[in-house]
């Protein structure tokens, strides 16, 4: 404090100029105040008034809905802004203010510390916010990528799963993951479809700007599969066997180029010189395989059930198998759009939890599939969107299969999974070991607590634990150790 402002008000100045609040609770502190003030403004004219005026004054409020809605009635939608300049009339009032606010602020902070809760300060003041009544902003522009996994995303416009949640949503169907990420960073999205490693290595400037982003939800848990062109029918039997091939997948920072290494790896491959890893854009993937630029792609389950469909490959694995119930996509928003967007963030979020619900259904599947082959959602055949959907699909060898999950909708954003995601980021050299904080990656990057909080509202029932131990195929990872799982499988795998 050496050196800082004796007067409390230019003290309180100088520490919100430092940052010493953060700006979303400032926000919170703000609105605090206001509300108190206006609450003592109206206690103070009714206590003025006649019992028949007091009666006629609360029916106006209740008729409001409210007394913040009442002051925006009377005042217009500049109620706030009104608030404000009265206290800069006023030098005694404005130093009141911000003391007021400094000591309400720092009251917030410690309420979102308490319990070693270290998550963001955005994440505490979603917990009390409204849903739906006082949204920030209605409508909203969500980019997706047009495959399966963004399921929850799509339908919730086409089956009102945004408008029950007081929304307007323009889905904006994007090229590639490469520009989901530049526009999310360029501020040109509310929110996104973003794969589940993605806002991780954004938030951490991996490949990127440095940007942080919240992960606010799981889209869907399974739902890959390893495709293979049919010249290749009688070479493949396991991970070894993929030796000398060019393999696709779909961004470097995603499940599936962490499960294809995780995959070959347990084959004794080196994934970054046994083979040659491309990025493909998911809608290219089949035209490419077909064209022989490539031996095999771990795609979205869609094109490498498209794949079987245009008889160019065949199924030789389902990521299920390697690792049943692995998160894939994910809805994600920027922390910037967050602190701006409090409540709207948390209906839209709702509305996806929402969605994923009906999507998860078993009795919803047929209905889905045939919203989801649209061609402004993903233009793909009703008949391979069946086969996704239901689980009940021809493998490209002559065999049909019958796999219920082979796709699933939980959107419980286990904290274990950004671990397991983190520990693969650092094994495969695309994370710094020094930027590996596991627990501190999980905490502020995956939204787990409003998650369950808001599918408990929807009359859900998610888990209470934010972690769990992940029993994959060649190996079980423990999230209260990610790094000695790393180590693990370096000895075990030499790889």
């Amino acid at each position: 404090m050496e050196g800082m402002p004796q007067d409390p008000v230019d003290l309180v100045a100088d520490l919100i100029a430092m940052g010493q609040y953060e700006p979303e609770t400032l926000k919170i502190a703000e609105k605090n105040i206001y509300a108190e003030l206006r609450q003592a403004l109206v206690q103070q004219i009714l206590a003025k008034a006649e019992p028949r005026q007091q009666q006629i004054c609360n029916e106006l409020i209740k008729q409001a809905g409210g007394l913040e809605e009442a002051f925006a009635a009377a005042f217009g939608s500049h109620a706030t802004g009104f608030f404000n300049d009265t206290l800069r009339a006023s030098k005694f009032r404005r130093r009141d203010f911000l003391i007021k606010v400094a000591a309400t602020a720092a009251i917030v902070t410690l309420a979102s510390c308490a319990g070693e809760n270290n998550s963001n300060t955005s994440q505490s003041s979603l917990e009390e916010a409204s849903t739906p009544g006082n949204l920030e902003k209605t409508d909203l522009n969500i980019g997706f990528i047009p495959i399966a996994c963004a399921t929850p995303i799509v339908i919730s416009e086409p089956l009102g799963f945004y408008q029950k949640h007081g929304l307007n949503v323009t889905l904006r169907k994007m090229p590639n993951w490469a520009a989901v990420r530049e526009s999310a960073i360029a501020g040109e999205l509310d929110a996104y479809h973003m794969l589940s490693p993605m806002p991780i290595a954004v938030t951490l400037g991996l490949g990127s700007t440095t940007f942080p982003i919240q992960l606010a939800s799981i889209e869907n848990i399974n739902g890959q599969s390893i495709a293979v062109a049919l010249k290749h029918r009688d070479k493949i039997q396991g991970p070894a066997d993929f030796k000398g091939m060019t393999i696709a997948v779909p961004f470097p920072y995603s499940m599936h180029n962490l499960l294809l290494r995780y995959y070959l790896a347990s084959g004794g491959l080196n994934p970054d010189t046994d083979v040659a890893i491309q990025i493909v854009p998911p809608p290219d993937s089949v035209a490419q395989m077909s064209a022989g630029q490539i031996d095999a792609f771990l795609m979205p389950d869609n094109f490498g059930q498209r794949a079987v469909f245009e008889g160019i490959g065949y199924i030789h694995t389902l990521t299920k198998d390697l690792w049943d119930g692995h998160p894939c996509c994910a809805f994600a928003a920027s922390q910037q759009w967050i602190d701006a967007h409090p409540n709207t963030f948390r209906a839209v979020n709702k509305a996806i939890i929402d969605g994923a619900a009906h999507a998860n259904a078993a009795e919803n599947r047929t209905e889905i599939a045939k919203v989801l082959s649209e061609r402004r959602y993903l233009n793909q055949p009703e008949p391979v969107l069946q086969a996704v959907m239901t689980g009940n699909f021809e493998d490209g060898l002559g065999n049909t299969l019958n796999v219920p999950d082979r796709v699933g909708f939980d959107p419980y954003p286990w904290k274990s999974f950004a671990k397991w995601i983190s520990s693969q980021l650092v094994r495969w050299d695309l994370m710094p070991t020094e930027k590996a904080d596991y627990p501190q990656i999980a905490e502020q990057i995956y939204m787990t607590d409003l998650a369950r909080e808001l599918a408990q509202e929807l009359g859900q029932n998610p888990p209470n634990e934010e972690t769990r131990v992940e029993n994959l195929k060649f190996d079980t990872f423990d999230p209260a150790n990610p790094a000695a799982y790393l180590e693990q499988q370096n000895q075990k795998f030499n790889v």
